[in-house]
């Protein structure tokens, strides 16, 4: 697939700043810098949910990976691996996300944040309140409303990145372990 929108020619301080982060200039913000104003949102909304501290990172990144694969966000999934492996995350029960229902890698807690992010991500939401309570529970409220605005941003981006035709950049290549197959579907959830 290639980009329904093409890359924008980014100022030389936003592209300098990708790159001393990433490496290159992402292709969701060189798309998004069609629109500058919509880039420098994103990039700081992002920021912003990245700074929270109130869920466990590796809970975060599963979500991100869970959803990512869910929508079919192949750059979403290639950076989220990426990004798990450099946070020195799991990265053995990270490559089982697309798979977390058959992989036995999972802790309860584990499994119960990707089948709220899974639910969230259902059009419409398929949340339960028992789902919820047990998550309020053992996160609490300051969490569970962390991990819901999280799985939300997750959501926005991994639609805006599938919706414009943005595919891997090759991030996860560095990354060892391939992702596992998600169950029932004609691919592979991988990033590549």
């Amino acid at each position: 697939m290639a980009l329904r929108v093409p890359r924008a020619e980014v100022d030389t301080a936003a592209s300098e700043n990708m790159v001393k982060q990433l490496g290159v200039v992402p292709d969701p913000f060189a798309v998004a810098w069609n629109s500058p104003a919509v880039a420098s949102a994103s990039t700081e909304l992002a920021a912003k949910a990245g700074a929270w501290k109130e869920v466990d990172e590796e809970l975060k990144s599963f979500a991100h990976i869970a959803v990512a694969s869910q929508v079919g966000c192949a750059w979403c999934l290639d950076i989220g691996y990426f990004l798990a492996q450099n946070q020195k995350l799991d990265v053995n029960k990270a490559a089982q996300v697309p798979r977390w229902r058959e992989s036995d890698v999972f802790t309860p807690l584990e499994r119960d944040v990707l089948e709220y992010a899974e639910a969230m991500t259902s059009t419409p939401p398929t949340v339960t309140d028992e789902l919820s309570a047990g998550l309020l529970d053992r996160l609490g409220p300051a969490a569970l409303v962390e991990l819901t605005a999280f799985v939300a941003f997750t959501n926005m981006a991994t639609r805006n990145n599938a919706a414009l035709g943005i595919e891997s950049q090759g991030f996860s290549d560095a990354c060892e372990i391939p992702l596992a197959p998600r169950p029932g579907s004609s691919g592979v959830a991988s990033a590549t």
